[in-house]
Order: C-alpha cells, then structure tokens, then sequence
C-alpha cells in the first residue's frame, strides 16, 4: 500500500542469444528510494522479489534518446569491440540501463554495462 515512485535507473538485465540478441527471459530491476532501503515494503505480488545488489565493478557505455532493444544490442557490440579480449567480463548476461521518464523528450541518458569478473 506504500508507493514509491519511480527511481532511476530501470535496469534490465539482458540475456545475449548467439545472435547477440536478447534471449525472451529478461529480468526488469527498479531501485529501491533511500528512505526505504533498510525497511523496504513488502511486494503484494508474487511475482516481484526484493534483491540486494552486491557491488561490482562495471564496463560502461553510454548513449541518448528513446533505447529499443536493438539500440542496447549495437551499443553492447560496441563496448565488446573497446574492451577486445583483454577485459575480463561476464559473458552471460549485461545490463541496460535507462534514467528517465518517458515523457522527456530530449537529453535522455541510457547505459551498457558489462560487469567485471
């Protein structure tokens, strides 16, 4: 019965097909607000789980406008062609990242982010 609003950033957590495209199962992850962190409302659906993201260490990229799943696709292969073979990365999942509400029309921010092994 609490609502929290939106927070920043939506993440979603991207699972790469051979392709290189998203594979059906994605996982869509919201922040938590501050003022909820060590008491955080319990889900009323069962399909909604509370999380605690450990640290980590990311690669990231970063670009505009409205992303679709074939923007956060090219702006990966992007970060994979930088980084080359040298960095050590998971390869089995990246997330995507978008930072504003969809009603802003201009300078929108969306990330890649390749998590550090």
């Amino acid at each position: 019965g609490v609502g929290m609003g939106m927070t920043a950033p939506v993440s979603i957590t991207a699972f790469p097909a051979e392709d290189g495209s998203f594979q059906q199962k994605v996982k869509v992850s919201l922040r938590i607000p501050s003022q909820f962190q060590d008491n955080p409302p319990c889900p009323t659906d069962e399909n909604i789980k509370i999380e605690e993201r450990q640290e980590m260490t990311i690669y990231s990229t970063q670009f505009g406008g409205y992303a679709k799943e074939m923007d956060y696709v090219n702006y990966a292969a992007k970060l994979k062609a930088a980084l080359g073979s040298e960095a050590a990365y998971r390869k089995d999942f990246y997330l995507c990242n978008g930072y504003d509400p969809p009603m802003k029309p201009y300078g929108r921010r969306n990330e890649v982010w390749f998590v550090k092994e």
